[in-house]
């Protein structure tokens, strides 16, 4: 039998592990365990969540960190699933793929693809565990293609007395519902089943946008394409819009040297010097913002959706993302802007507005409504509670709903009033976990005691 390491030694478990301090991708939340283990089962981790009751420890799973909330942070055991990967069954028949908890999007797409399969939709990384990407609700946009969470058919869940729970819309089908977002607070998710279609194509098209045009014309833009986002560039009139439809092809790829350039040089390399400059001499960020969004050009290509829907995203940045009826989103918007012109700010990042349809599950961001998303980022490192504050008054007073891994202040008073099913998913934490097993600050914050 190995071993879980604790601060004062080692504890009976199924795995070796560290009590080091453990840190999310951001570097803006830190916590320190009292265990560590990564199981390699279901049965391992049933073991281990047992063993922590025992003790009297709290239990939280975490992925690769990408959240910028402490989510997943804990002073009890931190469960790490990178050995519960891997794709566990793969059916194009039934139109379904199963994948352990730690098995990361890029895996799981890439498995996908070898096997002429794909997702429906996605976000915009691929870094994410499947399981760490569907508790926190992540999303790409889409006219009538949902979140992550909306495409799973079903969620094996490790509750806080061991059992397991094979859940579906079928099998204790009111712990699916809110297992789909579940935020890690009803249990450890172990495996989960997305519905898949076969492999298709995508055209995308990336066209610079006036941001008093896109603003006027966006219910034309969203109802017109499958898939539609655009970057709003704060201290300009700018924009970028991207444009992804599905094509009958034929593949036609970023070129090799042209892909670098737009992906790694402009997006990434020179992005990340800009913001170095603009965190070290704030007074340059406007400068640099209309120079770098006057040099967007145009392109088209057409690729499996994986490579369309996704970009490396090398530079670190600290994000606030509200969602929002889709009617105001605009009216947001123009607000947003007028805010950052009067106030003084300096914003080296720009604003990323995506959508979402109306879905059914409880603490989904687009729960019974259509959406749109408002996501702002300052560089790593920057001050940012200032902007971060003055945003989300402006999202509350339009009914806002932050997104659960994306930094914001909402507690479960306020989020009680903008999710009408939110008693739907706390009355099933309170029949799962009781004693809260799985609680932490952040769950005590957003969904009570």
């Amino acid at each position: 039998m190995a071993k879980v390491a604790t601060r004062g030694g080692t504890a009976t478990g199924k795995t070796a592990g560290s009590h080091s301090p453990w840190r999310n991708w951001a570097g803006n939340v830190t916590a320190t365990p009292d265990r560590v283990c990564a199981p390699a089962s279901t049965a391992e981790v049933v073991e281990a969540v047992r063993a922590a009751v025992d003790a009297g420890l709290t239990v939280k799973a975490v992925g690769t960190g990408h959240s910028f909330t402490p989510a997943a942070a804990t002073d009890g055991l931190l469960v790490r699933p990178a050995r519960l990967a891997g794709v566990h069954a793969l059916d194009p028949v039934a139109r379904t793929v199963t994948v352990g908890a730690g098995t990361s999007l890029r895996q799981l797409n890439a498995t996908l693809a070898a096997h002429g399969m794909s997702l429906s939709n996605m976000g915009d990384i691929m870094e994410q565990t499947a399981a760490g990407a569907i508790s926190t609700g992540t999303h790409g946009t889409g006219r009538s293609c949902a979140s992550l969470s909306a495409q799973l058919t079903a969620v094996e869940l490790v509750t806080a007395d061991g059992s397991v729970l094979h859940c579906s819309a079928t099998e204790h089908p009111e712990v699916f519902a809110a297992a789909r977002v579940g935020l890690g607070a009803l249990g450890v998710v172990t495996a989960l089943t997305f519905a898949i279609e076969p492999q298709f194509l995508l055209t995308a098209r990336e066209e610079p946008m006036p941001f008093d045009r896109i603003t006027e014309e966006f219910e034309h833009w969203v109802t017109e394409n499958e898939h539609f986002e655009f970057f709003w560039f704060p201290h300009t009139g700018n924009c970028l819009t991207k444009r992804n439809n599905r094509s009958p092809g034929p593949l036609d790829p970023p070129g090799r040297i042209s892909g670098w350039v737009e992906d790694e040089l402009l997006s990434n390399g020179l992005f990340q010097a800009a913001c170095s400059i603009g965190r070290a001499v704030p007074a340059t960020i406007p400068g640099i913002a209309q120079v770098s969004s006057r040099v967007l050009s145009s392109r088209t290509y057409t690729d499996i959706p994986y490579k369309v829907f996704t970009s490396p995203r090398r530079v670190r940045f600290v994000e606030c993302e509200y969602a929002l009826p889709r009617a105001t989103a605009m009216a947001a918007l123009r607000e947003l802007r007028a805010m950052i012109e009067r106030s003084g700010l300096r914003v080296s990042f720009p604003v990323e507005v995506r959508t979402a349809p109306a879905d059914d599950i409880p603490l989904s961001t687009a729960s019974g409504r259509d959406t749109a998303y408002l996501a702002v980022h300052l560089y790593r490192g920057t001050p940012y509670e200032a902007y971060f504050a003055a945003v989300e008054r402006i999202m509350t007073a339009h009914g806002g709903r932050p997104h659960w891994g994306k930094v914001h202040g909402r507690d479960a008073a306020y989020l009680a009033g903008v999710y009408p099913r939110f008693g739907e998913f706390t009355a099933v934490r309170d029949r799962l976990d009781p004693h809260r097993t799985f609680g932490n600050a952040y769950l005590r914050r957003v969904l009570g005691d």
